[in-house]
């Protein structure tokens, strides 16, 4: 049974050019990229090449970049690091669809005195930008709102975000992890302080991620030892994970227009043909206004979870949400904080394409899915003849 993957804000594909790239580096090329000898300083130079490359897909300059093992990692540095910086600022300001990487930072700082603001969404998962006005204050040390949405697609108004939040004097931080390689990026003309971006989500390995630090933005180190990454990360380089998030953001300047192209339109067409053929359905989130691989669609009466396990069976990959929080039997809290009604909210399914789906694979799906939802309503007590 072939797999049909449309789970990639999960997890991508490691492209075949980024195992290409980066397998010398587990064999031959094994050198200390900190070593003083040129066995090591070889290696030293591919590391540099692959910070340009990461700046160049971001728009800003290499020294910019500081190499992290995953997204979440760098976002509990920026949060950690900009209140460490903070002298006594005890207010922290996030949105309530956060990913769990920056939500359980905060709600657990919380626990230590901090005082957290999570900002509502509407029922299309748009920032309310009127209570984030209201909100930032001398008091606040930082603001973390990411870039989109990683169950929705949402693409928040970061411009305008950055526009509220800097006209304070606070730091911004956005978790752009589903972002980068999805939509164009230019940070040298944004007042993004920092960015999180994670590797394998732009067809990279996992292990691998990156933070952004405009120059100028006062940061604590979250590891601390040897003198790596300019000092603002100690540790020993994952040098062949390095290099392939270097490859990948080549690929992905590359491969961008796709994204908005091509990819887009299978999402729509599989977003279309599954709406049409399924009573009770509806997509979540700002139609308009949303990343152009990302459908998250939810169907009344049924668990989401049950629509998974029977789509397994034709080798279908999908998602109900975050697959960080896939093994809690609660709904959504992004869909919970749009007000998506229970009976929906429990019925969601995420279809997340790439570059590497197929409208043969969109059409197998849209052949497939109707007749799960069909089947599970027959079995569902909730659904009235």
């Amino acid at each position: 049974m072939d797999t049909i993957y449309m789970d990639n804000n999960a997890t991508s594909r490691v492209a075949d050019e980024v195992i290409e790239e980066m397998l010398p580096y587990f064999g031959n090329l094994y050198g200390n990229p900190s070593s003083m000898h040129s066995f090591g300083g070889q290696v030293g130079k591919k590391i540099n090449q692959a910070r340009q490359r990461v700046a160049t897909l971001l728009g800003c300059m290499p020294e910019d970049i500081i190499f992290t093992s995953c997204g979440t990692e760098s976002d509990n540095t920026a949060i950690r690091g900009a209140l460490a910086m903070a002298r006594g600022k005890r207010k922290i300001i996030t949105s309530r669809v956060e990913h769990p990487a920056v939500l359980g930072m905060c709600r657990e700082l919380a626990n230590h005195g901090y005082s957290v603001v999570e900002i509502g969404v509407d029922k299309a998962g748009r920032l309310d930008l009127d209570e984030l006005k209201q909100t930032v204050d001398e008091d606040t040390a930082i603001v973390s709102i990411m870039y989109a949405n990683n169950e929705t697609g949402v693409i928040f108004p970061i411009d305008e975000v950055c526009e509220i939040v800097k006209a304070k004097g606070v730091i911004f931080h956005t978790d752009a992890v589903q972002a980068v390689g999805k939509i164009p990026l230019n940070l040298a003309k944004s007042n993004i302080d920092l960015l999180s971006l994670s590797g394998h989500k732009l067809h990279a390995p996992k292990g691998v991620g990156v933070l952004y630090i405009r120059k100028g933005t006062r940061l604590s180190p979250y590891l601390l030892g040897g003198h790596q990454e300019s000092g603002k990360r100690a540790g020993t380089e994952n040098v062949p994970g390095i290099i392939a998030l270097g490859k990948a953001c080549e690929l992905a300047g590359q491969n961008i227009e796709q994204e908005n192209t091509r990819v887009k339109k299978l999402r729509d067409k599989l977003e279309k043909t599954i709406l049409a053929s399924c009573p009770d359905s509806f997509v979540n989130g700002d139609i308009e206004n949303r990343l152009p691989n990302t459908a998250n669609i939810s169907f009344e009466f049924i668990e989401g979870e049950a629509i998974l396990l029977m789509l397994n069976q034709f080798g279908i990959c999908a998602s109900s949400g975050s697959a960080c929080t896939s093994g809690s039997l609660e709904p959504s809290h992004v869909l919970r904080a749009m007000g998506v009604p229970f009976t929906a909210a429990h019925g969601s399914l995420r279809l997340s394409l790439s570059r590497y789906n197929t409208e043969e694979e969109v059409d197998f799906v849209a052949e497939k899915l109707p007749p799960v939802v069909n089947r599970l309503r027959e079995l569902s007590p909730f659904v009235t003849s």
